[in-house]
């Protein structure tokens, strides 16, 4: 049962903690990345989950759910990468009424050139602010937050 929360409740410090260090970390990779590389954030996302896919390819319905987003937002984002050549839409063969968005060579060579803006920033804003130890204890404390069967 989910216990009631107050205002004054002292857990809500770890809450504002996180939302804090996320807000703040999101927004130095996309300045880094926009600035850098003239890529946004989430079209980088688009750009590793298509990357890291078998085929290099993903459902549209997948992807919304890889990324964290509804599916006409999705929609919208794969329809701006297709107009800049990142990516494709293909049918799927087995279901007419599916598509595909598929990482064209284009978009394999923009996260290739933008990958190490991408990662340095992760390096120098999140990782290297923490100890192997406190990491491996933010990764056992989130995965039960993390988990979609939760």
């Amino acid at each position: 049962m989910t216990q009631q929360v107050s205002h004054q409740d002292p857990r809500l410090a770890a809450w504002r903690a996180f939302l804090r260090a996320h807000a703040r970390v999101v927004r130095e990779l996309e300045r880094e990345l926009q600035t850098e590389e003239q890529l946004a954030l989430t079209d980088y996302d688009v750009l590793v989950q298509l990357a890291t896919a078998g085929e290099r390819r993903l459902r549209m319905s997948e992807l919304a759910d890889a990324l964290l987003l509804s599916r006409s937002g999705a929609t919208r984002l794969i329809d701006r990468l297709v107009t800049e050549g990142l990516v494709e839409r293909v049918s799927c063969e087995s279901d007419r009424r599916g598509q595909w968005a598929s990482l064209t060579s284009a978009g394999y060579e923009r996260l290739r050139r933008a990958s190490p803006t991408h990662l340095r920033g992760v390096a120098t804003h999140f990782l290297d602010r923490l100890s192997a130890e406190d990491l491996a204890a933010l990764e056992r404390m989130l995965a039960p937050v993390s988990d979609d069967r939760a």
